[in-house]
C-alpha cells in the first residue's frame, strides 16, 4: 500500500515508521520544513522515543519512508491517509480545530476514490461524522462511505514506548458505515502486529467498535477514567494529610482486592492527554459533575503542594526554593501542561524565589520555557515535581542547605533524608 501520515510529531512519525517497517510506501506530510528535512535525512527530529532513530534510518534508507510539506500531493499518491494533527482546547475546554481544519482541507483537495481516511487525533464525540465527513466531501466532490472510507481510530500509545504500545493494545476502529469500518480494519491489520494477550476476552488485534462515535468515546472514556481515578486518589491524600495517615499504604492494601484499582496521588497531572481529554468529554457532556470535580481537584494539586511545603517550612517569603523537574512525567522531555508552571506560580505567590532544574533540559532550554533555571543559587527548600529516575538517589549531599524536601512523586528515599524534613503528599 501507499500510505500518507499527516503530521510527523511524537505519535505521527513513529506511526509512519511502523507502517514503513511492514513494507508499505509511506509519505509523511508536515507543515514544518525542519521536521520534513530531518526525516528525509533519517535524523529523528525529537529525542527520547525508543528505537525511533534506528528504525527511521532503516526505513528511509530502504526508500519506504519519505517526507514532504505538500499534504495534498501526498494524499493524491496514497491508498490510505492517517491523520495525527494536534487538537487543543482553550482554558474553558472549547476545542480549537484550526490546525485540523487546515489539514482536512488539504487532504480533501488530494482525495481519490477508494482511499481510506483514518483520524487518530483524540476528538469530541461526533466530530468524524459531523465535521470531517462534510469537509472532505466538500473539498473532494466525493461521498464519504461510498466513494471513500472514513474511520476514527484513536492512538493509544505513550511517548517513549510507542512501538511497544502499538503491539500491546488492541487497535480500536469505528467507521461512519460498515464498508468504511471494514476498510479501516483491513488497513490496520496490514500495518500493525500484535502481542499475544491471554488476559483479553477477545484476541488482540483490530477491534471494530461499531461506529465512529463509539471509537471516539472509547478514547475519551479511558483517559477520563484515569483523571477521575487520580482525582479520587488526590482527595484521599488530602484527607490522609489531615489525619496523619500514609495514603500509599492504604491504597496498596486496597488494591490487593480485585475490585479496587486506585491510582497514585501526585503533585500534578500533565501532558497532552489526561488534562485535556476530560475537557473534550465535558464539551460533549457538560453535566458530567464527577468528571468536572475530578478535573478541578487535579488542577488544584500544585497549589496544594505549595501549601504543604509552607506548612512544613514556615514563611516562604524570600526563601530559595528549587523545583526538581520541568517535564510533566519522568523520562520524557516534554513540558506540555506540566505541573511545573502552576507550582512555580503558587510558590512565587508565597514570596519564594523559585528556581527549576531538570536533568533532561539545559538552563537555556528552561529559560526558553519562561522558567528561572537554577545556576547555583542558595536554596533552602526543594520540591520533586517530575519522577525522573535520576531523583531516586537524591540525598542531602546533593542539596546541602535544603531544610525541607517535598517529594511530590514519592521517588526519593526517606531514610536518606534522616535529620532533614522529608515530606510527601498524603501522609
Amino acid at each position: 500500500m501507499r500510505v500518507c501520515v499527516v503530521a510527523l510529531g511524537k505519535i505521527g512519525l513513529p506511526l509512519a515508521v511502523q507502517f514503513a517497517t511492514k513494507g508499505h510506501e509511506v509519505i509523511g506530510a508536515d507543515v514544518n520544513r525542519r521536521v520534513v528535512d530531518a526525516v528525509n535525512d533519517a535524523v529523528e527530529p525529537f529525542p527520547g522515543e525508543h528505537r525511533l532513530a534506528e528504525l527511521l534510518k532503516e526505513t528511509v534508507t530502504s526508500g519506504n519512508l519519505k517526507a514532504t510539506t505538500d499534504t495534498t500531493a501526498a494524499v493524491a499518491a496514497s491508498d490510505a491517509v492517517v491523520v495525527v494533527v494536534p487538537l487543543f482546547v482553550d482554558a474553558g475546554g472549547v476545542p480549537d480545530f484550526g490546525w485540523m481544519d487546515s489539514a482536512t482541507e488539504a487532504i480533501a483537495a488530494g482525495l481519490r476514490p477508494g482511499t481510506v481516511v483514518s483520524y487518530e487525533t483524540t476528538l469530541p464525540v461526533g466530530t468524524t461524522r459531523e465535521r470531517w465527513a462534510p469537509m472532505l466531501e466538500a473539498g473532494s466532490g466525493l461521498t464519504a462511505g461510498e466513494d471513500f472510507h472514513l474511520v476514527f481510530s484513536p492512538e493509544r500509545v505513550l511517548t517513549g514506548r510507542v512501538f511497544a504500545d502499538l503491539r500491546r493494545y488492541p487497535k480500536l476502529v469505528g467507521g461512519i458505515n460498515e464498508t468504511s469500518a471494514a476498510a479501516g480494519v483491513a488497513f490496520y491489520e496490514a500495518v500493525l502486529d500484535f502481542d499475544e494477550r491471554p488476559d483479553l476476552k477477545a484476541p488482540n488485534g483490530v477491534w471494530d467498535l461499531g461506529s465512529a462515535e463509539a471509537s471516539e468515546l472509547a478514547k475519551l472514556a479511558e483517559t477520563t477514567y484515569r483523571d477521575v481515578n487520580i482525582g479520587l486518589a488526590n482527595q484521599f491524600a488530602h484527607f490522609a494529610d489531615r489525619r496523619g495517615i500514609d495514603v500509599m499504604k492504604v491504597i496498596e492494601a486496597c488494591n490487593t482486592q480485585p475490585y479496587s484499582h486506585i491510582h497514585r496521588p501526585g503533585i500534578a497531572v500533565g501532558g497532552h492527554c489526561i488534562p485535556i481529554y476530560p475537557q473534550m468529554y465535558l464539551w460533549n457532556d457538560p453535566e458530567a459533575t464527577v468528571v468536572r470535580a475530578a478535573r478541578a481537584a487535579n488542577a488544584a494539586m500544585p497549589s496544594y503542594a505549595a501549601d504543604v511545603l509552607a506548612a512544613a517550612y514556615g514563611d516562604l517569603d524570600g526563601a530559595g526554593v528549587l523545583v526538581l523537574g520541568a517535564a510533566y512525567r519522568g523520562g520524557v522531555k516534554e513540558t506540555a501542561f506540566s505541573g511545573v508552571f502552576p507550582l512555580v506560580e503558587s510558590l512565587r505567590a508565597k514570596g519564594a524565589d523559585v528556581y527549576v532544574s531538570d536533568p533532561m533540559y539545559s538552563a537555556e532550554e528552561l529559560e526558553a520555557e519562561g522558567l528561572t533555571a537554577h545556576r547555583g543559587e542558595d536554596v533552602t527548600a526543594a520540591v520533586v515535581q517530575a519522577d525522573h529516575a535520576e531523583y531516586a538517589g537524591l540525598a542531602p549531599a546533593d542539596l546541602p542547605n535544603v531544610r525541607v524536601l517535598l517529594d511530590g512523586r514519592r521517588v526519593t528515599d526517606p531514610a536518606a533524608w534522616a535529620g532533614r524534613r522529608h515530606i510527601v503528599l498524603g501522609q
